[in-house]
């Protein structure tokens, strides 16, 4: 997204921002989603790997510090109960409640679901 200035899109992806809305086209300018070889060369899939591997790691200890803001010592000990949404989006799309209340936005009775 370029209206992120603290995102460096041509550093991560090798094109300026706004360059990567052609995915559905089949000429991905980054080589991900293409059947060119022209285009497809352009991804290194070393360097792919290690960027989802780094992505993988980080979303796990994010899951870890979150289960253990919960109070939980393992992360599948969540339960739907510890789940809460930020915004009022976030709550009508997931019908989870807001953070602090038991209002579920969208869900007359939260207790019903």
């Amino acid at each position: 997204n370029k209206d992120i200035p603290e995102a460096d899109f041509e550093k991560e992806m090798g094109v300026e921002a706004g360059f990567c809305y052609h995915c559905h086209t089949g000429r991905c300018p980054v080589g991900v989603a293409t059947q060119d070889p022209v285009l497809r060369s352009r991804l290194d899939p070393t360097e792919a790997a290690e960027r989802v591997y780094n992505m993988l790691n980080t979303m796990t200890l994010e899951a870890q510090l979150m289960a253990r803001a919960c109070g939980k010592t393992n992360i599948h000990s969540l339960e739907p109960e510890d789940l809460a949404a930020l915004t009022m989006e976030a709550s009508a799309m997931a019908k989870v409640p807001l953070a602090g209340t038991d209002m579920t936005v969208g869900v007359k009775n939260y207790h019903s679901i």
